[in-house]
């Protein structure tokens, strides 16, 4: 089978005296290495974007992380300089996709800042700040100009028995790169926690009533995922459920002719 395409969301910065639609470059190759699919990179120009189209053409969809964060205004918080930076261009592009993508049964795998739209996409807020909670985890990554070091595997978290992931690891804990300052609030009606840190920090959700693969997670196994058999794990997972959406529409085409 050839490669299947699979959607990728994009930041908007300036620099260069441009405005760029781009994605880190360690997602794209975990996309190619880890899910074996060919990435394809989704300007963020929101409702100017015809999604049910894309989703037909696509076969999955991967949202990344990023330094930015949801604005507030989309759960009912609101916004402060201290919580920025924010990206309303991304926003109003990711949320509707995720929304699409579900409907459509698209598989979805949306990280680090990919599990926070996904939740605020399904009606869920968003908690700032997380390291100020009583007896939380500092979840930040370590202050360091290695980027090895700043998304060192070094958080322990549990998968619940029975979850959707409990069938890519099993269940029980693995250890994760978790690198972030808010998470889950109030959790989407339509989503179930998959994973948990041990201060309770939601850190891995699925679609309950998905048709196919719907999964966030709080970590970012694009980092290690040719080195790490657990961020290999999660890509591979990703990648089956886009080969398969795709040979079920292969076969549909077929049928029809």
């Amino acid at each position: 089978m050839q490669q299947p395409l699979v959607a990728v969301s994009t930041d908007v910065r300036q620099f260069e005296n441009y405005t760029w639609h781009a994605a880190p470059q360690q997602y794209l190759e975990a996309a190619i290495a880890g899910a074996g699919v060919f990435p394809v990179l989704v300007p963020s120009f929101g409702d100017r974007l015809d999604f049910d189209r894309l989703l037909l053409s696509v076969d999955g969809i991967m949202v990344t992380g990023s330094k930015s964060n949801v604005h507030p205004s989309l759960y009912g918080g609101e916004a402060s300089e201290a919580n920025g930076p924010y990206d309303p261009a991304r926003d109003a592009t990711t949320l509707p996709l995720i929304r699409k993508a579900i409907e459509h049964g698209v598989p979805l795998l949306a990280i680090c800042r990919g599990i926070q739209e996904l939740n605020v996409a399904l009606g869920g807020t968003l908690a700032t700040e997380i390291q100020e909670r009583e007896g939380s985890l500092d979840h930040r990554a370590p202050v360091s100009d290695s980027q090895d070091e700043r998304f060192a595997i070094r958080q322990n978290v549990s998968i619940k028995p029975g979850s959707c992931l409990a069938g890519v690891f099993g269940a029980g804990d693995i250890m994760v790169n978790s690198v972030h300052r808010q998470g889950i609030g109030r959790l989407g009606s339509r989503l179930q926690v998959e994973a948990v840190a041990a201060d309770g920090t939601v850190e891995a959700v699925s679609v309950k009533d998905s048709r196919g693969f719907a999964v966030g997670v709080q970590w970012h196994p694009e980092y290690w995922v040719n080195s790490d058999s657990a961020s290999a794990k999660i890509f591979r997972a990703f990648g089956d459920a886009v080969r398969l959406h795709a040979a079920a529409k292969a076969g549909v085409r077929t049928a029809a002719e």
